[in-house]
């Protein structure tokens, strides 16, 4: 089992795995968090929520308030003691944390307390917040997301790149995160390898879905067309990533939005983190017919999840536009090399290529994404929790449809309407076995 300290770790609390007595008594000896949770400690309410693939999270109330807690394991919870993880994830989430607030302060949770060596962190309690996802599946809308996930982007992506930081301050940023590399070693394996081959973990929605996933094996233009990909993946770390940021690291409400869980945190292509919340916004969408009770019955929400999908990426680039133009304080592309009108017509000409660029990723990356949590090993419960296994199956190709195009054709999507077209198209998309 591996015990791997935290980096800058002091060794003053050994690690050891936190149950509910433990968890109490080590609360109860931080002055701040009794403050918080007010009380006394034998009356706190304790309760392990996690449902997440690596980590313990716990929910801890008292009097006063609450507080979320979470707790990395040295291993892969979803799997268990045989995938063996480094402890040293819970720092670097708690960097990205740090960075965030930062950035984008009003749409992360606050950190109230952070201990290296257990690897555990205490954040502000998200009430009466739901992770995004299981609310899409409930069909309920999130006025707010579009607004907010845009300026998390827009922020944390510009504020982390080359063209706002000097060349000094932006290699420092990815020596700072230069060591998370066991959990981009997950992304790398599961998102841009396992699914495209026979892989002892992947799973499908057999035997609908066998053929399928047969084929993305033999697909060689996929197969170069994803290695691409993940060659972008490992070698251009252009700003700072959350690394895994979709509809179950989100959380919301009618009026706030507060994305959470970046351990996979580290300095990578921009459009894998746009690319992702697109692409878990296309399953969603696709994935709706599964749950509904009636033919037709979701028609309205699903033509607010396309809307919210043009919405992204159109607020995310309006945003990430205007900080270029009046925030470049970086190295790149340095301002005095486009002196005069002609100068600044070049430049804004350049700013609308790198964001075609910019959206190419985008697109590749979504369909990354989806392809992982249909044929790979983590999956979506926008998919696993429609009951009827042929639907599901249904449901989840055509979202491989999708992406296959996408990945494959990803120049001839020019406009993010391209993709919102293509998603309606497949809506009542019949694969074979379902005729």
């Amino acid at each position: 089992m591996n015990l791997q300290a935290q980096p800058g770790s002091s060794g003053a609390s050994p690690y050891r795995i936190l149950r509910e007595a433990d968890l109490r008594d080590y609360l109860a000896s931080l002055p701040a968090i009794v403050t918080q949770l007010g009380g006394a400690p034998a009356g706190w309410s304790i309760s392990e929520v996690g449902d997440g693939n690596l980590n313990l999270v716990f929910i801890v109330k008292g009097s006063s308030g609450g507080i979320a807690v979470k707790q990395a394991l040295p291993y892969v919870r979803l799997v268990g003691e045989s995938w063996p993880l480094p402890l040293s994830r819970a720092h670097y989430e708690h960097l990205a944390l740090v960075h965030q607030a930062r950035l984008a302060s009003k749409l992360v949770p606050a950190v109230l307390h952070h201990d290296a060596p257990l690897a555990l962190t205490a954040m502000e309690l998200l009430e009466p917040h739901i992770i995004m996802r299981k609310g899409l599946i409930g069909a309920t809308r999130y006025p707010r997301f579009v607004e907010d996930i845009s300026t998390f982007l827009a922020q944390t992506l510009f504020l982390t790149s080359d063209l706002a930081l000097s060349a000094a301050e932006k290699k420092q940023g990815i020596a700072d995160f230069v060591g998370n590399h066991a959990l981009c070693k997950i992304t790398e394996d599961l998102i841009f390898t396992d699914p495209y081959r026979i892989a002892e973990q992947n799973r499908w929605t057999a035997p609908y879905l066998d053929a399928t996933a047969e084929a993305f094996r033999e697909d060689l233009d996929l197969h170069v067309a994803i290695s691409r990909l993940k060659l972008k993946f490992m070698a251009s770390p252009e700003a700072l990533l959350h690394g895994d940021l979709h509809t179950g690291s989100i959380m919301v409400t009618d009026s706030e939005t507060k994305v959470i869980d970046p351990e996979f945190a580290f300095y990578g292509p921009m459009g894998f983190d746009i690319g992702a919340v697109i692409g878990n916004l296309l399953m969603a969408y696709l994935a709706s017919a599964g749950h509904e009770r009636t033919a037709g019955e979701r028609a309205s929400f699903e033509a607010w999840l396309l809307e919210t999908i043009e919405g992204v990426w159109t607020e995310f680039s309006r945003k990430f536009l205007a900080l270029w133009r009046n925030e470049a304080k970086g190295d790149g592309y340095p301002v005095s090399l486009f002196a005069g009108e002609a100068g600044a017509a070049r430049l804004e000409a350049e700013r609308q290529a790198y964001m075609a660029r910019l959206f190419q990723d985008t697109v590749g990356f979504a369909a990354a994404k989806t392809i992982r949590r249909i044929l790979g090993l983590a999956h979506n419960i926008d998919f696993e929790w429609i009951a009827d296994e042929k639907q599901r199956a249904i449901c989840e190709a055509r979202s491989l449809k999708l992406a296959r195009n996408m990945m494959l054709e990803a120049a001839s999507y020019t406009t993010i309407g391209t993709v919102t077209y293509a998603a309606r198209e497949l809506r009542h998309w019949q694969p074979d076995f379902a005729r």
